[in-house]
């Protein structure tokens, strides 16, 4: 919900770790004078994306996250929680266990994992490269090449404007093409046709006609830039001619183990080839000539937009008001069902244990609850659940937007078995809970003024939730009383058994 501003102090430390398909990058930064200044940064291999076979997560792979993690955090254990954002990217988006990862995950660092989709993984990756190029007006291309994805950004100073993720990746494609580390040239041809493939589907939007720069971000990209300017073929970036150089100089080598260069660690050796494919299909398909490389890419990002949601300037907020806005939903009848759950929620929060998030999410679902009449005023929980679901929400995570999805679907109607299937089984007596009072603020959305609610009593303990309105309330209110008491069985199968004074 929207507050003020207020700065973060001085002196802040917050930090933010990647969980990418190849590696985990960790960063722990200080807020001083106003900047944002890295005082660690941590790295490793931990190639999540190998261990993905059909969709599942292998027990190695989990086994090497959960071992790294354990070793991050050391880092991380003075800082508070709310200062901490972790987030997960391609491997965690395509597995379909991804919770035998991401649970025990949150048990050792004692914060959440964000999964993220690959649009707000693009906004993030450009979020913390435009704060570590020039404050100016040029237009941008930034390319990041992960282990799993790719994501393509055009943007402006800090807005971008275009964003995408393709899944081609130099882990993915160095098990497809280079097989146990052997490198050939056929194999390298059909990595680079297979990458011009994947990236001409976007060529039209993001060719240099709607940009003036081009600049990678990832590892792969650095890599590359480090291997030309040792071989004396550019002081710095990339261009066509010096990656073909470095094409035919490491087609060479029979495999990943004999390419020893100095500048190259041992954790790109085995996807050095597969990036190198990746980055001149780029560079084919979207006509760039020359690119630079920055420093700043997801982790940094992530950082950047913390302190924005710490600040209170979450680019969440702004997302649910240009949703509500485009759908062209009731917003007196939509700020009503918000207040009602504002309201509600601030009654039980702390018997509950109700985080701010939780807060924040369950105020931005009643501003949402109704969007799906666009659709079709019948049953428009439905639709309002899908489109939260399903719609571009750049700040969201993918988790989030299930539970918007989860709660704004239930608000309504029956509650089966099945309602809760989306939500990890050790949150869901939390969502029922969240789900209680959405529901509840949907029926108050009848009352014609907010502040008539105000002459409730609430009192709620683990399985109860008491609303004692005076006698009078009732008269003048017969409809939302009928629903009030309508309302009690269904409520009982959350696990809350609703009594009315």
């Amino acid at each position: 919900m929207p507050t003020t501003a207020t700065p973060l102090p001085d002196g802040s430390v917050l930090a933010a770790l990647d969980l990418g398909s190849n590696s985990f990058h960790l960063i722990v930064a200080r807020r001083e004078h106003g900047e944002i200044r890295p005082i660690h940064t941590l790295a490793e291999k931990v190639q999540l994306a190998a261990g993905l076979n059909g969709r599942q997560l292998s027990e190695e792979a989990v086994a090497r996250g959960l071992a790294c993690l354990e070793r991050f955090d050391q880092l991380l254990q003075t800082i508070e929680p709310s200062r901490i954002r972790v987030v997960g990217t391609h491997a965690l988006r395509r597995a379909k266990n991804r919770r035998a990862f991401t649970e025990p995950a949150s048990r050792i660092l004692g914060v959440p994992i964000d999964v993220v989709y690959g649009r707000e993984e693009a906004r993030l990756v450009y979020l913390g490269v435009a704060h570590s190029l020039a404050d100016d007006e040029a237009s941008r291309l930034v390319v990041d090449i992960g282990g799993g994805s790719t994501e393509f950004i055009v943007g402006q100073r800090f807005e971008p404007t275009r964003m995408e993720s393709l899944q081609l990746g130099c882990v993915s494609y160095s098990q497809a093409f280079f097989p146990e580390g052997e490198i050939s040239k056929k194999g390298f041809n059909a990595a680079y046709e297979q990458a011009r493939v994947e990236v001409s589907h976007i060529r039209r939007a993001y060719n240099a006609r709607h940009w003036q720069e081009a600049v990678g971000s990832s590892g792969t990209f650095q890599a590359i830039e480090t291997l030309i300017a040792l071989e004396g073929w550019r002081d710095n970036g990339i261009d066509n001619a010096s990656l073909e150089k470095l094409r035919k100089r490491l087609l060479k080598h029979d495999h990943a183990d004999d390419i020893n260069y100095e500048g190259l660690s041992d954790k790109r050796r085995r996807v050095i080839m597969a990036g190198i494919a990746i980055a001149m299909a780029v560079f084919k398909e979207l006509d760039i000539k020359e690119m630079r490389t920055s420093t700043g890419a997801l982790r940094e990002g992530l950082i950047y937009d913390l302190v924005g949601r710490l600040q209170h300037e979450d680019v969440r907020e702004r997302s649910i008001s240009a949703l509500v806005a485009r759908y062209s939903s009731d917003l007196s009848e939509a700020e009503m069902v918000a207040e009602s759950t504002a309201w509600l929620t601030g009654c039980v929060a702390d018997a509950w244990q109700l985080s701010d998030t939780d807060i924040e999410l369950l105020h931005w679902a009643g501003r949402c609850h109704a969007i799906g009449t666009s659709i079709s005023a019948k049953h428009y929980n439905r639709h309002s659940g899908y489109l939260l679901e399903n719609c571009d929400l750049p700040g969201f995570s993918q988790g989030e937007q299930e539970l918007l999805g989860t709660l704004v679907r239930g608000q309504r109607g029956k509650i089966t078995e099945s309602h809760m299937e989306a939500i990890p089984e050790t949150a869901r007596d939390k969502a029922n809970k969240m789900l209680v009072l959405l529901r509840l603020a949907v029926v108050f959305k009848w009352v014609e003024r907010f502040e008539d609610l105000k002459d409730c009593d609430v009192a709620a303990s683990s399985k109860e939730l008491r609303l004692a309105f005076p006698q009078d309330w009732y008269e003048q209110h017969p409809l939302t009383t009928s629903e009030l008491r309508s309302a009690g069985p269904s409520i009982g199968k959350l696990g809350i058994d609703l009594v009315l004074d």
